[in-house]
């Protein structure tokens, strides 16, 4: 696929670049601030835009806005974000449009897990770190919120649904059979009282409601 890169660290840049340029992928451009990101992305067009949160000019979250900037301008561009720590502000509004990551810095060092992300993003899909997902849940819900009729294993399965695993991927981590986790997504989905007949939809509405969007 083709990538623009947006962090401002040159080592780690470049870095990253020379592990997906040997993974088969183009890089069309390497920037360091968030306004040549924004004119990089406008110039290749690319199938994926990955983005450090912080980076100049202010050094605050010049990052992430520059992503939501982007996802406005191309809404089927694929968005990795990455953050050496977990900020969660701008990150529910762009796992609700699809096709978005937010993946620590260290979990690139997990070659295979790294690359696997990129491509469940590009493809529209998301890809959010387990520290992240942890922080988007914010405060526990009321009784009356349907989450809380969830056993502990169907909030494990959810959890692994918002980092964007497949029924594959969480019966892999959890080491339970196909067939049990499309039980136990079943089951979720019936409890959160989410009727419609796309399944996919469904499990993006589920999400969101774990996450506090919906």
């Amino acid at each position: 696929m083709r990538i623009v890169i947006g962090e401002d660290s040159a080592l780690f840049r470049e870095a990253l670049a020379r592990l997906l340029a040997d993974a088969g992928h183009e890089i069309v451009a390497k920037v360091g601030d968030a306004p040549t990101l924004v004119a990089a992305v406008s110039a290749h067009e690319p199938d994926l835009a990955i983005v450090d949160v912080r980076m100049p000019p202010d050094l605050t979250d010049d990052g992430a806005r520059a992503a939501r900037q982007v996802r406005a301008a191309h809404p089927k561009l694929g968005i990795l974000l990455l953050s050496q720590h977990v900020e969660t502000r701008h990150s529910v509004e762009l796992v609700a449009s699809g096709g978005f990551g937010y993946l620590l810095k260290d979990r690139v060092f997990d070659v295979d897990d790294f690359l696997d992300a990129l491509r469940r993003v590009a493809a529209g899909g998301s890809a959010l770190d387990p520290e992240v997902v942890a922080r988007l849940l914010g405060p526990r819900r009321t009784d009356d919120d349907p989450l809380t009729t969830l056993t502990g294993r169907e909030r494990e399965v959810l959890a692994l649904m918002a980092e964007g695993r497949t029924n594959v991927g969480i019966a892999r981590r959890l080491w339970l059979t196909d067939r049990t986790v499309e039980t136990h997504v079943g089951s979720i989905l019936g409890k959160l009282r989410l009727a419609s007949t796309d399944e996919d939809h469904r499990r993006v509405l589920a999400v969101l409601m774990f996450l506090g969007a919906a």
